[in-house]
């Protein structure tokens, strides 16, 4: 590095304790939160912080050391922070995954926990008013990270929420309806044709199930088990809609392809072969794509074992999240995409009933009191209406999750809300390291999050000086 820093050097890793309850004082019990710092690019003592808030999975020393918050944070001289969320990676004892201990997991108890860390850090580097904290986060801890500056606005000044899913919802059907629409983005090599095949594998798969050839459409997706009740049957059309989704949603940043790619895949009529080929032979043909860029040598389809994975209660190597991350859905958030609506390219199978039912089986929270969890989550927030000041909402027009974020500038009774729309990108694109490959949108809008942090910092240094000014006469 030309400034001589070696910044892996700098990290260093370690835990807090952290009270379970927040809001009991009598609970004393605790678990170790991890976290990471990095003092490479810190100009003592008056330098900012950058605190990156961990979501639902674990942290990783690359949370300190990569990224557009990093490139950030040697611009302006900041002290990296990398926190992982409760419960999550190693944040978890070793009985958290028992559905009793579940209870203390939620979004409200890990935004205590940032206050708590904020106080830790701030004793342990001598910190004062004149470090100014910068949160950032993406997706769910892009939410986390609008929701901190919203609960305490005193301990940090500003916030990055990127594709922050900042409203709970819990039919979330607008996620496929964009999946849809991004499929036909001819900016990002959609078209009306690719999505058109799409919908079109979709039908033909779920006739030949219901037809009684579920054994043929086994062989044909490489299934580990044949598909004969409905409930496998689910799991298949689940495993092959990922797919799809998961492309939109990681648009060009380094998945295994792309929208233009897979489209090509589905309507490419270059060579006599593909040109003969049927929509559903073409989903065939996407799928051993995928299953061989994998470990697993079948497609498991199996809703026994699914449910088996979600029930396991042991804290293996500190790696597992979906079954935090469905209870953290069944008590707040919903998020649940399903396919009952006429825009959704995929099976109407995949609907909300199927979906929510697993509340019931793996926790024992009923599917009525969804609803009311949901409320709760949005009127506590404030969803898509938060009233934050000095928070920027970053969000891709090919992202799905964009439905349930902030994507308009408003300004109203005092409240600003800032926001930066990047036409042609997805989920979080603007978080990573520039790319050659980036589109100018892109470069566009770090740009733009560039001088909205820049601004902070010179807002919060002419505050400082005023009150030290004040404080003398």
């Amino acid at each position: 590095m030309a400034d001589g820093h070696q910044p892996l050097q700098h990290v260093k890793e370690a835990q807090i304790y952290q009270k379970l309850n927040h809001f009991n004082r009598q609970d004393v019990n605790t678990f170790p939160q991890r976290f990471f710092v990095n003092e490479a690019y810190w100009q003592r003592p008056d330098g900012p912080v950058f605190l990156f808030i961990g979501g639902e999975g674990p942290i990783y020393e690359f949370d300190v050391l990569a990224g557009h918050h990093v490139a950030m944070a040697k611009e302006h001289g900041a002290l990296l922070l990398a926190v992982e969320h409760r419960f999550y990676g190693n944040s978890i004892n070793l009985d958290g995954l028992k559905t009793e201990k579940l209870v203390d997991l939620s979004s409200q108890q890990a935004l205590a926990d940032l206050a708590v860390f904020h106080e830790y850090i701030s004793q342990s580097f001598n910190l004062s008013c004149r470090n100014t904290w910068i949160s950032f986060g993406g997706s769910y801890s892009g939410a986390l990270s609008a929701w901190f500056r919203g609960k305490f606005p005193s301990l940090v000044f500003g916030a990055v929420a990127s594709s922050a899913p900042v409203m709970a919802k819990l039919d979330f059907s607008a996620y496929n309806n964009v999946v849809g629409l991004s499929l036909m983005n001819e900016a990002v090599g959609g078209s009306q044709k690719c999505l058109a095949k799409v919908q079109e594998a979709f039908v033909d798969v779920e006739a030949a199930l219901m037809s009684g050839n579920s054994s043929q459409v086994a062989k044909d997706f490489g299934c580990c088990q044949t598909p004969k009740n409905p409930n496998d049957q689910v799991e298949l059309m689940q495993n092959l809609a990922d797919i799809i989704m998961g492309t939109v949603q990681y648009n060009e940043e380094g998945v295994l392809m792309s929208i233009k790619e897979l489209c090509e895949v589905m309507t490419n009529t270059s060579d006599a072969n593909k040109a003969e080929m049927g929509a559903y032979h073409r989903l065939v043909k996407l799928s051993e794509l995928y299953r061989s860029s994998s470990d697993e040598s079948c497609l498991d389809i199996s809703h026994e074992k699914a449910m088996k994975d979600l029930l396991d209660t042991s804290v293996h190597t500190g790696r597992r999240a979906e079954r935090q991350w469905t209870y953290q859905t069944c008590t707040e958030f919903g998020f649940y995409q399903t396919c009952e609506d006429s825009t959704c390219p995929f099976s109407g199978m995949l609907t909300l009933q199927a979906q929510t039912e697993l509340c019931a089986k793996v926790f024992g929270i009923s599917q009525h009191s969804l609803p009311a969890r949901v409320a709760f989550t949005n009127s506590y927030y404030g969803g898509v209406d938060p009233h934050t000041h000095r928070v920027l909402y970053v969000n891709g027009g090919v992202d799905p999750w964009k439905e349930l974020s902030v994507v308009q500038d408003r300004s109203e009774e005092g409240d600003e809300v800032q926001t930066v729309f990047i036409a042609d990108t997805a989920h979080c694109a603007d978080m990573s390291n520039p790319r050659l490959t980036d589109r100018l949108s892109l470069r566009r809008a770090r740009q733009e999050i560039q001088r909205h942090v820049a601004s902070w910092l010179r807002t919060a240094d002419t505050q400082k000086k005023k009150q030290e000014g004040s404080s003398r006469t």
